[in-house]
């Protein structure tokens, strides 16, 4: 189990922008989580993907986040 989730939706742009800058940061392996079919997690991050989350200390970053927030995000 990775211990990133990036929250996400099919056909997103801004969903589109965050894997930019996640691959721009070279950020580690993550689990990709749609939300748009459990309405648990619609009612949650629907209004909010995408939204990086670290499993380990439950930090989540909210878009926009830049490559320096999700390093930051990795180290912390």
């Amino acid at each position: 189990m990775s211990r990133f989730i990036l929250f996400q939706r099919d056909d997103c742009h801004l969903c589109d922008l965050a894997l930019e800058v996640l691959a721009g940061a070279s950020f580690p392996e993550f689990e990709s989580v749609f939300v748009d079919d459990d309405p648990a997690l619609e009612a949650a991050y629907g209004h909010r993907v995408p939204v990086l989350r670290d499993r380990t200390t439950g930090v989540e970053l909210d878009w926009p986040f830049d490559p320096a927030a999700v390093v930051a995000l990795r180290a912390g």
